[in-house]
C-alpha cells in the first residue's frame, strides 16, 4: 500500500509546475490573442488535445497578421489585452512605454521555477530586456528568412537562368512583364509583386543587396540611421525605376499582404521578396491555379558589398502579460505553466506537426511529412506555430527525417544566410526618444520613402524630409543610441 501511494504521488506531481491546476474542475482559463498567418486558424480538436494535455481552457483571439499591429494597439489604449497578447519584433519598441508604466508583469524572477522556461536562452532573453528586466516570452526565428521566390518554369519558357545579381535580377523582372513568361499572348504579368511594408515587403531585402546597413550603420564615432546612406538612395531609385517601367504592381504602396500574395498565386507576378520559409505554400496554392507552376529560390545576390542580407535579433516577437487581464501573482503561474507545459515533448510535437498519423508518420524518432498531407498540415495545424516559445532549440521537438523539396531548399538557404547576415547594431541599446517618438519618427520616413519611389519626391524633396525627421527628434536619438553604443564598445 504504502508503494503503491508512493506511485501516485509520483505520477500526480509528472510534469507539474507552479500554476498548475490540481484537476479538470479547476482548469484555469488563459486567454490569448496571436497573429494568423494562415487561412484557416488550428482544428477543434488538436485545440481540445492541448487544452486536455495543459490542463487549461484557452480562449484565443486569431488576428490576421495585416491588420494585427492595429488590433494590438487598439487593446491596449482601450485596456482589453488578453492574459498573454504576441507583440511583433518591429511593434515591440512601442510598447516599451506601456512596460515601464506597470502595465505589464515583469516575468524574470518567476522562469527559474518552470522546467523548461528556465531554460530559454539568456542572450535572447537580454535582447527582449528593458531595463535589464525581462517581460515577455519570445518566439524564436532564424537571423533571416529573406530571400527571392521566382516562377522557375517562367524562367525556362524564356531561357533565362536563376539571378545573381541585381542586374540580373531587374532583367529577370522585366521580361517577365514584357516578354509573355505564362506564353498565353496576353500583356498581362509583372516582374515583383509588393506591399505596403517596408521591412518584410521587398524594399529591406533589396536594400541589403544593395549594401544598405540594418537600421544603423557604424561609420567611425557615428552612428548612421539607414535612410542617410547610399544603398537606401540606390534601393530607392531602382524600386522608382520598376515603378516608372510597370514593372512592379501599382499599387504596391497599398497593397495588403493577401493581395501581394494572391498576385504570385494567380501567376499574375513571377517574383516575391519574403521569407523563403512561405515558398511551399504559396507554390501549392499557386498549383491549385495552374498545375505546371514551379518555384525556385535565391538567396544570394550580389550587390556592391557582396552578399548581404539583413536580420533581426532571434526572436520575431514575444508573448507580454497585461496586468489588467491578470489580476494576481497565482493567475501569472497558471499563464506561465501553460506556455512552459507547451514546451514538452507530447505538446510541442503536437503544436508543431499535428497528430500521428493523420498529418504526420514516424520513421523512428524523426518525422516524416508526406507531400499528400502539405494541406492539410496548413488546414489544421500550421498556425499554431505563432503560440511555440523558442522552438528552434527546444530538445524536446522530433527532427524532420523527410519533407518536400521547396521545404528542404528554404531551411538550406535560410541556414545559408547566416554566413552573410548584416546585424542591427543599435539591437539591446537604449534611446528614451526613439522609444516615445518610434512611430511619429518612422511615419516621416516611411512617407517620404514611398512618395520618391513614386515619383512625388526629388532627391532634395526626400532630404528635407530626413531634416525633419532629425528636427522632430531625430537627432536626439543619434545621440542617445550613440552614447549607448560607444559605451558598450568601450
Amino acid at each position: 500500500m504504502l508503494a503503491l501511494l508512493v506511485l501516485l504521488c509520483a505520477c500526480a506531481d509528472r510534469g507539474s509546475s507552479p500554476g498548475t491546476p490540481s484537476n479538470d474542475g479547476e482548469r484555469p482559463v488563459v486567454t490569448l490573442m496571436a497573429p494568423l498567418h494562415f487561412p484557416n486558424t488550428p482544428s477543434d480538436s488538436i485545440v481540445r488535445s492541448i487544452e486536455n494535455l495543459t490542463g487549461t481552457k484557452l480562449a484565443i483571439e486569431w488576428v490576421r497578421d495585416e491588420i494585427y499591429t492595429d488590433k494590438m494597439n487598439t487593446a491596449l489604449t482601450t485596456s482589453s489585452l488578453k492574459k498573454a497578447t504576441f507583440v511583433k519584433y518591429t511593434d515591440y519598441i512601442l510598447m516599451k512605454n506601456a512596460i515601464r508604466s506597470d502595465q505589464f508583469w515583469e516575468i524574470g524572477p518567476y522562469l527559474d521555477d518552470y522546467p523548461n522556461l528556465k531554460n530559454l536562452n539568456p542572450n535572447i532573453l537580454l535582447q527582449t530586456a528593458v531595463d535589464g528586466k525581462i517581460y515577455g516570452l519570445y518566439t524564436e526565428r532564424p537571423s533571416s528568412r529573406q530571400g527571392i521566390m521566382i516562377r522557375e518554369d517562367w524562367l525556362n519558357r524564356l531561357h533565362l537562368q536563376k539571378p545573381g545579381n541585381l542586374d540580373e535580377l531587374y532583367r529577370v523582372m522585366r521580361a517577365f512583364t514584357y516578354d509573355d513568361p505564362d506564353g498565353n499572348g496576353k500583356n498581362d504579368t509583372i516582374g515583383l509583386t509588393d506591399r505596403d511594408d517596408l521591412v518584410f515587403g521587398a524594399f529591406k531585402t533589396l536594400s541589403s543587396y544593395f549594401g544598405t546597413p540594418n537600421d544603423w550603420g557604424v561609420e567611425g564615432d557615428r552612428l548612421v540611421p539607414e535612410f542617410e546612406t547610399k544603398g537606401y538612395l540606390d534601393t530607392m531609385n531602382f524600386m522608382r525605376k520598376l515603378y516608372k517601367e510597370k514593372i512592379i504592381n501599382s499599387d504596391f504602396a497599398i497593397t495588403s499582404k493577401d493581395v501581394q500574395r494572391d498576385q504570385l498565386i494567380r501567376g499574375m507576378a513571377g517574383v516575391y521578396i519574403g521569407a523563403m520559409s512561405d515558398v511551399q505554400r504559396l507554390s501549392d496554392e499557386a498549383k491549385k491555379v495552374n498545375p505546371a507552376a514551379r518555384f525556385t529560390l535565391v538567396n544570394r545576390l550580389a550587390g556592391p558589398d557582396g552578399y548581404k542580407v539583413w536580420s533581426i535579433p532571434n526572436f520575431n516577437g514575444l508573448y507580454l502579460f497585461s496586468k489588467n487581464a491578470i489580476k494576481t501573482e497565482e493567475e501569472l503561474k497558471q499563464v506561465l505553466a501553460f506556455f512552459d507545459r507547451t514546451m514538452d515533448p507530447d505538446v510541442a510535437n503536437l503544436m508543431k506537426y499535428g497528430e500521428e498519423g493523420r498529418h504526420y508518420r514516424l520513421e523512428g524518432d524523426e518525422v516524416y511529412l508526406p507531400e499528400e498531407s502539405t494541406q492539410l498540415r496548413v488546414d489544421e495545424v500550421a498556425s499554431l506555430y505563432a503560440l511555440m516559445i523558442a522552438d528552434l532549440h527546444n530538445p524536446n521537438i522530433r527532427k524532420v527525417a523527410r519533407q518536400e523539396p521547396l521545404w528542404e531548399s528554404a531551411d538550406r538557404l535560410i541556414e545559408d544566410n547566416e554566413s552573410f547576415i548584416v546585424p542591427d547594431p543599435t539591437v539591446g541599446l537604449e534611446s528614451r526618444t526613439f522609444d516615445e517618438k518610434s512611430a511619429e519618427l518612422g511615419r516621416i520616413i516611411t512617407d517620404a520613402t514611398y512618395n520618391y519611389m513614386l515619383g512625388k519626391l526629388d532627391e532634395s524633396g526626400f532630404r528635407k524630409e530626413v531634416e525633419h525627421w532629425k528636427t522632430s527628434g531625430g537627432d536626439q536619438v543619434i545621440r542617445e543610441y550613440e552614447q549607448a553604443y560607444f559605451h558598450r564598445e568601450n
